[in-house]
């Protein structure tokens, strides 16, 4: 039986970031809603092309496919555009084959409102506004940032990586840091390794990715040919011995990461232009840098970091 939505683990995504909306959306600001109204509609068997999100967003719901019976994951539309205008996004999901049914279109006005509303533990959009309102009210949201589209069909495995404070944890440690004493840093995070810290804006994503890897690891034991395809990293410039309370804090989640890279302030796009996530997440927008603008990034705005 299907999992109900409060139980799944949701992505909610804006179609800015699933599809390529930058001939329609350069309508809409020099021409108004009305014009825009009557491109889409005249273009509304013209599939839209591939957005940042769309690798990530096409694998993560693959998840279905390898668990049919549960259905543990859902990805919901949240959209300024009208139902009307929508129609093209939803003709343009059908063409790629995206099981995605449930949507709010808000007719111009934000939709974060409503991501407690599906359960959504991420919402992904290219609209920085409504990203800022979300995570101000403690929604988990995230800017996708212009790149590269890269998608290897070829490729099931699903790759996220996460920075770790601001974003899986909260910022107090990113507060201690602020004023750049690194001795400070590394001794209040040695004397405090015992204690978690507080969940940041991902922390239920992450949570329940954990619990998915759970239920490959099961089949995997009911199938020795079973191939796990979630992939989980963190990549933290913190190092040792500040790396010891990160450790602590998934430990108490009862959660872990496949792979850890502490990297004592070496630039991340090191780690990342190997390890070629579909999506990184990170709350310092200066760590959101590849020299080929392959990987799609995403820029969490959160506590102290942005302030």
């Amino acid at each position: 039986m299907p999992y109900p939505i409060d139980r799944k683990l949701v992505i909610a995504v804006s179609s800015s970031a699933l599809f390529d909306l930058s001939e329609s959306h350069a309508v809409y600001l020099e021409k108004g809603p009305k014009e825009y109204k009557k491109f889409q509609e005249k273009n509304i068997d013209s599939t839209l092309g591939k957005g940042v999100a769309f690798p990530f967003i096409k694998r993560f719901l693959n998840l279905n496919k390898r668990f049919e019976r549960q259905q543990p994951v859902e990805v919901v539309l949240l959209s300024r555009n009208s139902a009307a205008t929508g129609k093209r996004v939803f003709r343009s999901i059908k063409h790629y084959g995206l099981s995605i049914s449930r949507a709010a279109f808000m007719e111009g006005r934000s939709p974060y409102e409503y991501i407690p509303a599906f359960n959504a533990s991420l919402f992904l959009t290219a609209n920085s506004e409504d990203v800022a309102n979300a995570v101000g009210k403690g929604y988990p949201a995230g800017i996708v940032l212009p790149g590269k589209i890269v998608n290897d069909d070829n490729d099931e495995e699903l790759r996220i990586a996460f920075d770790f404070d601001g974003v899986i944890a909260d910022d107090e440690a990113e507060a201690v840091f602020k004023g750049g004493d690194l001795e400070k840093f590394h001794e209040y995070e040695d004397k405090n390794s015992n204690i978690p810290h507080k969940p940041g804006p991902l922390a239920d994503l992450f949570k329940k990715l954990s619990f998915l890897q759970k239920l490959e690891e099961r089949e995997r034991e009911r199938d020795a040919d079973y191939k796990p395809i979630i992939r989980t990293a963190i990549v933290t410039a913190r190092n040792a011995p500040a790396h010891e309370r990160v450790i602590t804090t998934l430990e108490d989640w009862g959660v872990s990461a496949n792979e850890s890279f502490f990297l004592g302030g070496m630039v991340k796009n090191r780690i990342l232009s190997r390890l070629k996530p579909h999506m990184f997440f990170d709350d310092q927008i200066s760590h959101l840098e590849s020299e080929t603008g392959d990987i799609p990034m995403v820029h969490i705005p959160f506590g102290i970091a942005n302030s």
